[in-house]
């Protein structure tokens, strides 16, 4: 089975026009799997590639366009281009022998700001005797894609010295809060918004790493967790809910049991749980006409009782009594948010840390409060503080 792109290393292959981003590329996979031409755009969208990049693991490359495309298209190409830092965790700044211009200085600016590691590729060193002089000393390579042959062997080291920590140490779901030999139950609603013939990808995901984590794990329907909890001769060490059964499962699990959501969980793995509890406490301030922004990560085919178009709006209007405005968007770009006054963010598993990373900073720096659907929810039930409670002797919240 192929590893998930969220779970996935995202690296960004950037650069001018024509200095052998793709030929890169093409060595780096070992086929072909970008355009490689003299023409100048060639590359016209983000062309994206997943594969296996030992020692490193699963990758998935982000091919873009060039940074001075002067086409008719290329300003909407640049675009692009740019929104594609918002999803990496690795960038790789491709130049030739003309070294280093205004072009790369901006685009090194902005990664400096966002905190994304890069590794500078000086591609067309044919002549070794040549390397152009580049004020920037460290993390560069001089190389060249059509005779270098040491080229894939030089990139995996230098790239393994560059892997976020977030990457390498990769943080648990749910197996770092209980010990060993712990039972957990999972509580799974098999309703509308449940695949026929399988469980969503957050619950198969809790389950495999509380597998991984030598667990004894109990999955059942909201309406079959009393028998369950029965018959346990002793009690579970947790119990992690479908967000849209929080009520009804606090309700059942007695409070002396941790409780929380798969959403909460996925909250602190993609993202930031505190920032998202504190965007939680934001609904208290909403007003009639307020404006908040459903952020999912994904397209996907809305159902009539869809968590997102309509379970959340009608939590949030029943919380407050407001007549709220409420807008739905999908994808990879970010709205712009200026007039919002707050965004709830799915829980993210279709996409990478990253990309929820980057939108929090985003909301942060427009002055938005930010939160997400099981912080949202357990805030307008009233059971937040348990539902963050099995965190805070764990992990930072």
């Amino acid at each position: 089975m192929k590893t998930l792109k969220s779970m996935r290393l995202h690296i960004g292959v950037f650069g001018r026009t024509n200095v052998g981003k793709s030929s890169l590329l093409n060595r780096i996979a070992g086929q072909d799997i970008s355009i490689v031409s003299d023409v100048a755009g060639t590359t016209t969208d983000v062309v994206e590639k997943s594969m296996e990049l030992l020692p490193v693991g699963p990758v998935t490359f982000l091919d873009t366009a060039g940074l001075d495309d002067e086409t008719e298209l290329g300003e909407k190409r640049v675009e692009k281009t740019m929104k594609v830092l918002n999803r990496i965790d690795v960038a790789l700044v491709v130049c030739d022998q003309r070294g280093i211009d205004d072009y790369e200085q901006n685009l090194i600016s902005q990664l400096n700001v966002l905190k994304i590691p890069y590794l500078i590729l000086v591609n067309k060193c044919d002549d070794k005797a040549y390397q152009p002089s580049l004020d920037i000393k460290d993390n560069v390579i001089y190389t060249s894609a059509k005779t270098d042959e040491q080229l894939v062997v030089k990139f995996k080291e230098a790239l393994v010295k560059l892997l976020p920590d977030d990457f390498v140490n990769t943080p648990k779901i749910a197996g770092h809060l209980v010990p060993p030999k712990s039972t957990v139950i999972l509580v799974i609603p098999i309703d509308k918004e449940a695949p026929k013939g399988r469980i969503i990808l957050p619950q198969v995901q809790t389950l495999r790493d509380l597998l991984d984590s030598n667990c004894l794990v109990y999955t059942v329907k909201e309406t079959e967790l009393k028998l369950a909890l029965d018959n346990l001769k002793t009690p579970p060490a947790l119990v992690i809910t479908d967000s849209q059964a929080f009520k009804q499962v606090s309700d059942i699990v007695p409070d002396e049991i941790p409780l929380t959501s798969f959403s909460i969980l996925f909250a602190r793995l993609k993202g930031d749980l505190a920032e998202f509890v504190k965007g939680a406490s934001a609904v208290e301030n909403l007003q009639d006409g307020d404006k908040v922004l459903i952020l999912e990560s994904c397209t996907h085919h809305a159902i009539e009782d869809d968590i997102g178009r309509v379970k959340i709006p009608n939590l949030l209007r029943k919380k407050t009594g407001k007549n709220l405005v409420i807008e739905n968007y999908a994808g990879h770009d970010f709205p712009d948010i200026k007039d919002y006054k707050l965004i709830i963010h799915c829980g993210a598993c279709m996409t990478n840390r990253r990309e929820v990373l980057s939108r929090i900073l985003i909301a942060n720096k427009s002055g938005v409060p930010i939160t997400n659907y099981g912080t949202v929810i357990s805030y307008c039930l009233g059971i937040l503080d348990r539902a963050v409670c099995p965190f805070k002797d764990n992990t930072k919240i």
